[in-house]
């Protein structure tokens, strides 16, 4: 398990170039900034992997579609993982 954020965006950076390509560099601090929310509503370092997950699957590639879902992260995890479950099986699809 990564410690540091630079550990933990260099474990990342795969599945994000993967998803967002030239613009996973932007997507990634993105992360950062959902770390350090996260960190001041739950004091926990970092979201869970499933969340950060969560969060990619429902920004389906796009940017502007990340920036809602981060925030959708912290303010409810739980939706957020709705979103992503029907992403996954293809029920939901949002608009954005």
């Amino acid at each position: 398990m990564a410690v540091g954020r630079a550990e933990r965006q260099a474990e990342r950076r795969p599945r994000f170039q993967e998803v967002f390509g030239r613009d996973a560099g932007a997507a990634l601090e993105l992360i950062e900034l959902v770390e350090l929310a996260w960190h001041d509503c739950y004091d926990e370092i970092t979201p869970p992997a499933n969340v950060i997950e969560d969060i990619v699957v429902s920004s389906e590639g796009s940017l502007a579609k990340l920036i809602s879902a981060a925030r959708l992260a912290v303010t409810d995890a739980r939706d957020l993982q709705l979103l992503a479950e029907d992403i996954r099986s293809g029920r939901g699809r949002r608009r954005n």
